[in-house]
């Protein structure tokens, strides 16, 4: 199941009015203003992964530069000698840009020529810097008043105290009360999607990752007791897949749809690296106990594990053959646990990646979350299970879902289990036994 693949309707920097609106009086921004429109309607066939013509917009130094017809796409205060302008207005459907998409507005067009006649210039700290990172933060959209229908649950956490059950919606966070179901408050200014929640080892943190596919994607961290924006890491071309706080709290690392896996000083934003040895998402990510490890999975069909301090490659497991979507570290650090499309748990060394043993599932399997010396999975098999994380020997499936479980978490203080559902649905179970304490659909004001 492509869960990148669910139905999203707003484009959220176009949706913001002022990125097409210059001041009275003042020069066109390029980071406010033009870089917007270039990332929402240029990038998915001019970046990194797909280069038309040879000709690239993902940083201002690319854009600036000659594709393979030897023409610049923009040149300064030269409207006439801009290929990438006279692509974007040109009346042959076949050569207009973007191409096989509706023609740019005219205030966009007229935003964009301005800014060549007035000299092309770039406002951004770095013109090598990925387009996406010099765009100001959007405010996102408000989310929806009422829900029209349900929307799967890609991503769930409990609140440090356990007494609310966290969930990713529709640009918004919703928090629930874990005892019974009910809706409790909501963030807004969150990214159109949520794929990944996860809390500062204080808990004072929470980190959303998520953004808007092929368009945006980031890192949103909230003061948790306040609900205040704190910060904004991570910013690429593509939604964020995953976050985790490393075990000091002084890094995260960052795994995205642009194949880029990022680790970030968790209080001052800088981006330490970027890891670009996948080829395809980096869909989850795991630290070891210690913080000297990091691990990731990816489409690619690989696992890898870095030294987190260089980013130096350790070792990368390809036993799966088949897409990668969760990942942990075995209690002992001396082996892993992977599992994705295959339909399985691997097991796995370390040391040389040999694989020690394996789980089956009836259909893929996601995010492996650790807790309470428990080993937790969801499935398109509409099973959540849960594993003594030492022997991965299976404790409990939990019953009630009947569509795919695509997200799961844990919390040890109050000893309890949820599971996101792909129709919308959160189930919230006592781990002791097993039995169901709450069940509701995480779509506020929706009609059933």
């Amino acid at each position: 199941m492509n869960i990148l693949r669910i139905s999203v309707a707003a484009c959220v920097l176009g949706s913001v009015p002022f990125l097409c609106q210059p001041a009275q009086g003042q020069n066109v921004s390029f980071r406010s203003q033009v870089a917007p429109i270039l990332v929402n309607n240029c990038l998915a066939c001019h970046g990194p992964k797909k280069a038309e013509g040879g000709y690239r917009v993902d940083n201002f130094e690319r854009l600036m530069a000659a594709g393979e017809s030897g023409s610049h796409g923009f040149s300064p205060k030269a409207v006439d000698a801009s290929e990438g302008f006279r692509r974007i207005v040109s009346s042959d459907a076949s050569e207009r840009m973007p191409l096989e998409g509706d023609p740019l507005p005219a205030d966009q067009v007229e935003l964009i020529k301005k800014w060549i006649e007035e000299g092309a210039t770039f406002d951004g700290p770095d013109p090598k810097a990925n387009l996406a990172t010099v765009i100001p933060p959007p405010v996102h959209p408000d989310p929806p008043a009422e829900y029209p229908h349900a929307m799967p649950v890609t991503a769930i956490t409990f609140s440090p105290d356990g007494s609310e059950v966290i969930v990713g919606g529709y640009n918004e966070l919703t928090l629930w009360n874990a005892a019974n179901g009910q809706l409790n408050r909501r963030w807004k200014n969150v990214g159109q999607r949520t794929f990944a929640l996860a809390f500062s080892p204080d808990g004072k943190s929470l980190a959303v990752g998520g953004g808007t596919p092929g368009r945006l994607g980031e890192v949103r961290v909230f003061d948790f007791a306040t609900g205040n924006l704190k910060a904004v890491l991570g910013t690429t071309s593509d939604v964020v897949l995953d976050v985790s706080y490393s075990p000091q709290g002084d890094r995260i690392a960052i795994g995205a749809a642009d194949g880029v896996l990022r680790i970030v000083e968790s209080e001052s934003g800088k981006e330490l690296f970027a890891i670009n040895s996948h080829s395809d998402w980096v869909t989850a990510t795991a630290w070891n106990a210690d913080g000297t490890k990091l691990a990731s999975v990816s489409r690619d069909k690989t696992a890898k594990v870095f030294d987190s301090k260089t980013g130096e490659l350790a070792v990368t497991y390809s036993g799966h053959g088949q897409p990668v979507r969760g990942i942990a570290f075995h209690p002992d650090g001396a082996e892993l646990f992977s599992a994705g499309n295959d339909k399985k748990i691997h097991r796995w060394k370390l040391a040389d990646g040999a694989k020690t043993a394996e789980v089956a599932f009836g259909d893929e399997v996601y995010k492996l979350p650790l807790g309470g010396g428990f080993l937790f999975a969801s499935s398109a098999d509409k099973s959540l299970r849960q594993f003594d994380a030492k022997t991965h020997g299976q404790i409990r499936a939990f019953a009630g879902p009947t569509d795919s479980v695509l997200c799961a978490a844990y919390h040890d203080g109050t000893k309890r289990v949820a599971g996101g559902v792909f129709s919308g649905g959160v189930h919230v179970w006592n781990l002791a036994d097993g039995n169901a304490i709450a069940t509701f659909i995480a779509a506020p004001g929706l009609k059933q």
